[in-house]
């Protein structure tokens, strides 16, 4: 019997083996990787490297100060005529949104995607997307960037290993650093407040990953493989962002039509739509 053997059927020894080739193959390169994260910030933050790829973000800091915006996510409570209604508001979208656009001229202001397999997915769409911004994570890597087309740093924090408590973090400034809240909505929330929004409503965030794999507004053939977990996770992030956002008096809203997250207050999306256009102070109907 050999000793690898040997050591594997001792109860002792093979625990610590396996302790050992966790922080081997896990937390050294995890720790190694926030080493290089967070060089490249300083000296991006400190103005030493304006070379990099993130540098386009600045324009975009403040740019709709005191506005107010509509976060369209994928659930499948959104609808096509919710789509119709917002098409003369600043909205964010993201990933497979752009399936809907045979069924609708509404087109989102500003669209994000951040999960390299989602992006393999729906790649033909996203490179003809027309629309004023598209914002990728830099864990997707693109042969050639586009006009509108802007980088962010995406912190993934030890989101890519498994751990017993979920945690997260919120950014104010996506230059700096946009944090990972186990959902692409989580990043556009933190770019949104970058660009100096103070009202951000959210859309079809169902946040309820059901067993009957009806998880999106349109399919698209990817099925996360922690799903099972994602509404947990997504909720426990989005907690962050509301001590956040009452710190700084930033308001948002959940418009959604149904589902499980209740972290945000409940308006009414219909109302909301109604009283602006009738030139009435913005409301904060709960449904």
């Amino acid at each position: 019997m050999s000793l690898k053997e040997t050591l594997k059927k001792n109860k002792y020894s093979h625990s610590l083996i396996r302790k050992i080739r966790k922080v081997q193959y896990i937390f050294f390169p995890y720790l190694i990787s926030i080493i290089i994260f967070n060089l490249k910030k300083i000296t991006r933050m400190m103005g030493i490297n304006k070379k990099n790829q993130y540098e386009k973000l600045k324009g975009l800091k403040n740019k709709h100060e005191g506005e107010r915006c509509f976060i369209v996510a994928t659930g499948p409570s959104l609808q096509i005529e919710d789509l119709v209604k917002l098409k003369n508001e600043t909205t964010f979208s993201m990933n497979s949104i752009c399936l809907a656009f045979e069924d609708t001229d509404w087109r989102p202001t500003y669209y994000g995607i951040q999960g390299i397999h989602v992006y393999m997915q729906l790649e033909q769409y996203v490179k003809h997307l027309d629309v004023q911004g598209k914002f990728f994570a830099d864990t997707i890597s693109l042969p050639f960037l586009n006009s509108n087309d802007y980088i962010y740093p995406l912190h993934l924090l030890n989101h890519e290993h498994t751990h017993k408590k979920y945690k997260t973090k919120f950014s104010n400034n996506a230059f700096a650093v946009v944090y990972d809240g186990y959902s692409i909505t989580y990043s556009l929330i933190q770019l949104a407040v970058y660009m100096g929004f103070k009202e951000i409503y959210l859309i079809g965030l169902d946040c309820n990953y059901s067993k009957n794999m009806n998880h999106h507004f349109r399919e698209y053939g990817y099925v996360d493989p922690t799903f099972m977990s994602a509404s947990e996770k997504m909720i426990s992030a989005f907690k962050v962002a509301k001590k956040h956002a009452n710190a700084h008096n930033i308001k948002i809203y959940n418009a959604t039509r149904g589902g499980i997250l209740e972290v945000f207050e409940r308006v009414n999306l219909d109302k909301v739509l109604e009283k602006n256009n009738k030139g009435a102070p913005k409301i904060k109907s709960v449904l």
